[in-house]
């Protein structure tokens, strides 16, 4: 039995992190091909060209996940997730813009591959914690209420009344 459970868990977290996979895959494209027509075609600066991109992708991965990846999970109101969604983005770009800026002005590498490696290791680390942290405070997993049934101790006999 807890085998089987084990089990269970462990495909639930496989599917959800394949279906999570594919909308950040989408998001992905949304997010670097956003940032580089910000900053290479529009001619925006690097760290407000990943702010908007970062906000299109982040629309797009809120819906994705909300109605498709985590669609099993509780509900706690949109507004609530909608509001901590954004918040744990904004700390996931805050990763990606570090990565940036530390590339861009620390180390002083401008070029378009610099800018765009530093973006990608900005995204991947940001991924990670968005992931861990969707699953802990935006979209909660379902309570399952169980009945305890009481056992009986051993050498103790029910008596029916």
């Amino acid at each position: 039995m807890q085998l089987r459970r084990a089990y269970e868990r462990l495909a639930d977290l496989i599917r959800e992190l394949a279906k999570f996979g594919i909308i950040g895959a989408i998001a992905f494209v949304i997010d670097t091909g956003g940032f580089n027509l910000f900053h290479y075609g529009l001619h925006w600066g690097p760290l407000t060209s990943k702010v908007l991109s970062t906000v299109a992708a982040a629309s797009f991965a809120y819906l994705g996940n909300r109605l498709w990846t985590f669609r099993h999970r509780e509900q706690s109101g949109m507004a609530r997730e909608y509001f901590l969604f954004f918040l744990l983005n904004g700390i996931g770009l805050l990763i990606g813009l570090l990565c940036i800026g530390f590339t861009q002005y620390t180390l002083g590498l401008t070029d378009p591959l610099s800018t765009n490696i530093a973006n990608l290791v900005g995204t991947g680390l940001g991924t990670l914690f968005r992931f861990w942290s969707y699953k802990k405070w935006v979209f909660l997993a379902v309570v399952e209420v169980t009945e305890e049934v009481p056992r009986e101790l051993p050498g103790e006999t029910r008596r029916v009344v």
